[in-house]
């Protein structure tokens, strides 16, 4: 970067003495040109004076002419002629003399100013290199501060590179930490889901599971004295979720052990006649558990007269709706509604509605009471309102009298202040105003 810099300024001192050396080029051929033009000047003057002797020449002439024809009676006229002559070739003469003179004046004139010229010129030449040099210094400091502003924003710009290298580095560390926690949690993530796998594979597991799930949904769902978990019923069948409603309908239970070895199997398989085998076991499977719910958990006069089998997954709920709707069909026709945690919630939420409506048909009476009461309250409100409200008319009018009486009191002061100097008129009404009674 230096040998650029070394460069350059010597490339700036090379094109200084070609500017130095243009301006001396055109001085001298200013000088030639001067010099050319005062000889121009006496060339003309020459040829001018040239020209008027050849006029005057001519004019000899045709005086000589006019002399030979009137020669021989007008001699005294060529002596005239002659001394005019005479005349002539000296004033002739003085105007040769006066030109050569004129011609010096001019000569020693245009040398003067071309001395002067020179003179000029050299000043000129002398301030213009003194400015050239002024610039040059000037633009050397310049190039030398732009040199060290350059030097320094070089500088700057090394040392933010290096910081923001330095960033970037520790940013890359603290991504690298990230994603070494991340693939931690996928190990993690990796282990729990083979334990759900585990629990997914035993069926007292998997019982437990969909009952923890439909118990995380009910207790989101409903208040905790609207619902009972392994609620044992009057045919010592313990039902996994009994929600209270009242009646109609009625208590309702909510069934989580559905049969998801068929399921699996049906999943599994990789013949046709393993696909077949394992459809024609999940829907006997299915009407199994319809059946037993049915037979178990719909008991007349003590529960509702339907029941919801809980299904812990939605690819089973979705399966069965869109491959075996006759299965559905045979569990509507037994009061059996399937439900997935999606809709169990959705369904959670309208008996919650339901609960909500029963609980204020329950109060309604003591709604009514209390509304009673608060209308008596209103009423009681608004009479003492209005005896506020006569008090404070009169306490207004009480007010407006007693400042009437303190205005005639104030002058009746007034009188009583310019008793020495004038006689009390006499008050239009003696009458002395009580202060609690209106003015008469």
């Amino acid at each position: 970067m230096m040998d650029g810099m070394d460069l350059a300024l010597a490339n700036m001192e090379t094109a200084t003495l070609y500017v130095l050396g243009g301006l001396g080029l055109a001085v001298l051929l200013l000088f030639v040109m001067l010099r050319a033009t005062a000889q121009a000047r006496a060339a003309q003057t020459e040829a001018f004076i040239a020209q008027h002797m050849g006029q005057m020449a001519q004019r000899v002439d045709q005086l000589a002419t006019g002399q030979a024809q009137l020669d021989g009676g007008l001699r005294a006229q060529a002596q005239s002629q002659s001394q005019i002559a005479t005349l002539m070739e000296q004033r002739l003469g003085e105007v040769q003399v006066n030109l050569h003179e004129n011609l010096a004046k001019v000569q020693r004139s245009t040398g003067e100013n071309l001395a002067s010229m020179q003179q000029k010129m050299a000043d000129t030449l002398a301030v213009q290199q003194l400015q050239m040099q002024e610039n040059l210094s000037n633009m050397q400091m310049r190039t030398g501060t732009a040199l060290n502003e350059m030097q320094e924003k070089l500088n700057t710009s090394l040392m933010g590179n290096a910081k923001q290298t330095a960033t970037s580095l520790t940013q890359l560390q603290e991504r690298l930490q990230t994603i070494d926690k991340a693939q931690e949690n996928i190990t993690r993530l990796s282990g729990d889901v083979l334990s759900l796998q585990d629990i997914l594979s035993n069926k007292q597991t998997r019982g437990a599971f969909g009952e923890i799930q439909l118990t995380d949904i009910v207790s989101k769902a409903l208040p905790s004295d609207s619902y009972a978990l392994q609620q044992t019923l009057s045919n010592g069948k313990r039902a996994d979720c009994l929600i209270h409603l009242p009646n109609p309908p009625g208590p309702i239970v909510i069934d989580s052990k559905f049969p998801l070895e068929a399921y699996e199997a049906m999943l599994s398989s990789e013949t046709e006649a393993a696909l077949k085998a394992g459809i024609q076991m999940f829907k006997t499977s299915v009407r199994k558990h319809i059946k037993d719910i049915s037979e178990k958990y719909i008991i007349e006069g003590e529960t509702a007269d339907g029941a919801l089998m809980f299904l812990p997954s939605e690819a089973v709920y979705a399966e069965l709706h869109a491959k075996f709707p006759d299965l559905v069909r045979e569990g509507f026709a037994a009061r059996v509604w399937i439900v997935s945690p999606t809709t169990c919630m959705a369904t959670l939420n309208t008996m919650r509605a339901i609960l909500k409506d029963a609980r204020m048909r329950e109060q309604a009476g003591a709604i009514r009471r209390e509304l009673g009461l608060l209308y008596a309250d209103v009423e009681r409100l608004g009479t003492r309102v209005d005896n506020l409200d006569r008090h404070f008319g009169q306490a207004a009018k009480d007010i407006s009298e007693i400042k009437i009486s303190a205005d005639k009191a104030g002058r009746r002061a007034r009188r009583l202040d310019n008793f020495d100097f004038e006689e009390i008129a006499q008050p239009e009404d003696n009458k002395v105003v009580p202060l609690s009674k209106p003015e008469s």
